[in-house]
């Protein structure tokens, strides 16, 4: 159980060196983490677009189901 272990976090570690990390390693402070906060923003406003535009779409298709069917929004 020991030697799986130790054979998974070599790997693990092997796997990590290969990997390319979304900032510059030579940078200092915030600076180096650019790319991630810009991608992290793309991201947050991409999905509060989507949920609006999902939130909307959902109103009017209720609206438009209620009108056909005689029910509506209830007061």
């Amino acid at each position: 159980m020991l030697a799986r272990t130790r054979t998974f976090i070599s790997e693990v570690r092997g796997e990590l060196l290969k990997a390319s990390w979304p900032w510059d390693p030579k940078e200092k402070g915030f600076k180096r983490y650019k790319e991630l906060i810009d991608s992290t923003l793309v991201v947050i406003i991409a999905m509060l677009l989507l949920s609006g535009y999902v939130a909307f779409l959902d109103f009017v298709l209720l609206n438009v189901v209620g009108a056909l069917t005689g029910g509506g929004l209830q007061k």
